[in-house]
């Protein structure tokens, strides 16, 4: 439970990083509210966008990890997936800091190599609890 909670926390910490230096930006008319739609080109510190991005590679995550670990709660099975749990949150930094490093070819290699390992560490938990 503590590993999801620390997930969920990381989503809340990424998204104020990226959203906090805007917000007086705003306020001080030097951009529009809307400048920072998808679609629309980067504005600002590349990192700001690496790190946006990297907080929506975790949103991708969180809800089946939510479900996994829920699912362990209900049923009283938390001792089957505690050992995994905590080694999908260790790929997830590891991503995230390669997402936040830069876009060269290898760290893409690095963040796809930790998003799998969080998918198949994901899969063998979902296996113990089935």
């Amino acid at each position: 439970m503590t590993v999801l909670l620390l997930f969920a926390g990381l989503a809340v910490v990424m998204a104020l990083g990226y959203a906090g230096p805007r917000v007086p930006v705003v306020l001080m008319g030097q951009q529009k509210a809307d400048a920072w739609t998808r679609g629309n080109a980067p504005v600002g510190p590349s990192l700001l966008t690496r790190l946006q991005h990297a907080h929506y590679n975790l949103l991708e995550t969180l809800p089946v990890l939510a479900v996994v670990v829920l699912a362990a709660a209900v049923t009283d099975q938390l001792a089957l997936i505690d050992g995994l749990a905590v080694y999908v949150l260790y790929a997830r930094l590891v991503q995230i800091a390669a997402h936040l490093v830069g876009t060269s070819f290898p760290l893409v290699l690095v963040r796809a190599t930790a998003f799998v390992v969080q998918m198949v560490l994901l899969l063998i938990m979902l296996s113990k609890l089935l």
